[in-house]
């Protein structure tokens, strides 16, 4: 989980716009923001969240460090008054959120934070650091599992991922999305995600024939042997010498668990490797394809049938390539100007991509009588109850300051994520053209929201 205990990680402004509250004395006006994403990303149409977790850990915990307010001392910005107020704050207020591992869709609220102004806004940066990038290769991950099968994607992209923490965030969610496993031993250790992984070509170069190493890699690890067989020729080399090692391994009734092809034209290659096992005997040999993989390479291959049976993706998946961020935002919906005046909020811009929406809302969901998703509704919360059959996917996670549901074990939310993802209609999850899910707005809340645009038309602000 999380380790980000300090909500130093943020941007100056927060704690500028912080500090013009302090001194004005309304830096504990009673305030809710969301956090929801504007937009899908990789041309899809749904968003798996991840981080939420962490996101609620980081706002239990988080406090400033006598390190760090004698570096916001230094910058010469904030009176000692101010300091000495950061040095004791921490995060008091209430989060409802959706499950770790959600779906949800465009401009759905995934957390709602509510608390003082200063504090709810302080922690904007770290929230959206926490929950933007893994929801992001969580997403993508989701897309390569349901192109190629739960059980046949392992995601090994530490090597290409955006620093330490990137690659560990980037298991972590790539698993949570439906990856089977990871070839990072830290996010084994860390998350208890299943570790998996064979040898490289370097290891077969290191011995004077290709044989001999597959030969004794299979004596050292006999029930997990996978040879990488393109090191030089993978058919007149590769294939016949871990061809013969298999052999010799049935004769002593043992399996060769797989060969794996990293690198050339993966559907040829596979289907005349399937071909010369399947010749040999070894019909229980796997094939392990990698090398730039995604969903949408993986499709094509599975479309022309080429006969593999696992997957190993790496720098598409932890870089989120086509798409290098999630539009996720957070906006300030509801303020109390004076106890028991709450008056909502909504950012109206040129932009209308860039609109928020006003008022402390909840997200409905409706499933159809087979259990497929039907459509969405957000709504006021106030005026919510009316929506019979729908389902809320905010709930109560942090009161006071701490959290108040549990934190799920990882596996168990991989489950429930696969399990989710089957619901979602099939026109909206494929991979070319989805459908666009639908979301709409409760009357209410549509009320609000054509209200609050009229209340802000004409005013100078």
């Amino acid at each position: 989980m999380s380790t980000l205990k300090s909500p130093i990680r943020t941007d100056l402004y927060e704690l500028t716009m912080m500090y013009v509250w302090f001194l004005s004395g309304t830096v504990n006006v009673r305030s809710c923001f969301d956090l929801f994403f504007r937009t899908c990303p990789f041309h899809g149409e749904y968003i798996v969240t991840a981080g939420i977790d962490d996101a609620l850990l980081f706002l239990q915990d988080a406090r400033f460090s006598p390190e760090d307010i004698a570096y916001i001392r230094s910058l010469g910005l904030f009176h000692d008054a101010f300091l000495s107020w950061l040095s004791e704050w921490r995060f008091d207020g209430s989060v409802y959120a959706v499950p770790e591992g959600a779906v949800v869709f465009p401009g759905e609220p995934v957390l709602r934070v509510h608390g003082p102004i200063g504090s709810c806004q302080l922690v904007e940066t770290a929230l959206l650091n926490l929950v933007n990038f893994p929801s992001l290769i969580a997403t993508k991950a989701s897309r390569i599992c349901m192109v190629a099968g739960f059980d046949s994607v392992m995601e090994f992209g530490a090597r290409r991922a955006q620093g330490p923490d990137g690659a560990l965030t980037a298991s972590r969610a790539a698993y949570l999305g439906g990856c089977m496993g990871t070839s990072n031993l830290e996010a084994g250790k860390k998350f208890h995600i299943p570790v998996k992984g064979t040898h490289a070509h370097s290891y077969v170069m290191s011995y004077r024939r290709e044989l001999d190493s597959f030969r004794r890699y299979a004596e050292v690890f006999p029930n997990t042997t996978i040879l990488l067989v393109d090191t030089y020729d993978t058919i007149r080399s590769g294939m016949v010498h871990a061809i013969e090692v298999g052999r010799e391994m049935k004769q002593q009734g043992r399996i060769l668990a797989g060969v794996r092809l990293d690198s050339g034209d993966l559907l040829t290659l596979s289907k005349q490797a399937r071909q010369m096992l399947d010749d040999a005997g070894l019909f229980e040999t796997r094939i392990v394809a990698s090398g730039d993989l995604d969903e949408y390479r993986i499709a094509e291959l599975k479309r022309q049938g080429a006969p593999i049976d696992l997957f190993g993706v790496g720098t598409r998946l932890v870089t989120g390539h086509e798409s290098p961020a999630i539009a996720g935002v957070y906006k300030l919906s509801s303020i109390e100007q004076s106890p028991g005046d709450s008056q909502m909020r909504m950012k109206v811009t040129d932009h209308t991509d860039k609109t928020s929406l006003p008022g402390i809302k909840q997200v409905y969901r409706s499933y159809d009588a087979d259990g497929m998703m039907a459509g969405d509704c957000i709504e006021l919360e106030s005026a919510g109850a009316d929506l019979e059959g729908f389902v809320p996917l905010l709930s109560p996670a942090l009161k006071d300051g701490y959290i108040v549901r549990p934190i799920q074990p990882l596996d168990e939310i991989r489950k429930q994520v696969i399990t989710s993802l089957q619901t979602i209609p099939a026109e909206v999850v494929r991979i070319q053209n989805p459908e666009r899910y639908p979301v709409s707005l409760g009357p209410a809340l549509a009320d609000a929201r054509k209200k609050t645009i009229e209340g802000y038309s004409g005013k100078t602000w």
